[in-house]
């Protein structure tokens, strides 16, 4: 129950502090979920930075796609990585995240994406952790 709330009260923070945000895993299709929470972010006045090595140097709602979190340049400001790979993924993409984003705060993986080992690493490197969630569902209750 307490790590219940602690977790809404770090969803809370986020979505009322978070505006810059890299999505792994963007996709430019209109119709897939990434595409839709990435839109709607960018409606809350968040900047979406997209990272697919698939699109790079291509435009997804108006940004330039990167191949990396590595590619992406540090004066962007990254604070939150929301990762929409499958879970074998998240931890590569975690390590990137703390090695390459000086801003970042927060790793976000989408709705049954999870790696606790990954989480735990990011953890202790003091960076809040949300797992199995999606932005768009829960962002709406923290105007």
């Amino acid at each position: 129950m307490e790590i219940a709330l602690e977790e809404d009260q770090d969803i809370a923070r986020i979505a009322r502090t978070i505006k810059v945000v890299a999505m792994v895993g963007l996709s430019p299709n209109e119709a897939r979920p990434s595409w839709g929470v990435a839109r709607y972010l960018q409606a809350r006045g968040i900047r979406v930075i997209p990272v697919n090595p698939g699109h790079a140097g291509h435009k997804i709602l108006g940004e330039t796609v990167h191949a990396s979190l590595a590619d992406i340049p540090d004066e962007a400001g990254v604070q939150m990585v929301d990762i929409f790979r499958r879970s074998d993924a998240v931890a590569g993409i975690v390590d990137e995240a703390l090695a390459q984003l000086p801003d970042l705060t927060v790793i976000w993986t989408q709705l049954g994406v999870r790696d606790d080992r990954a989480a735990e690493r990011a953890r202790r490197a003091g960076k809040i952790v949300i797992q199995d969630r999606c932005p768009k569902i829960e962002f709406p209750r923290y105007p």
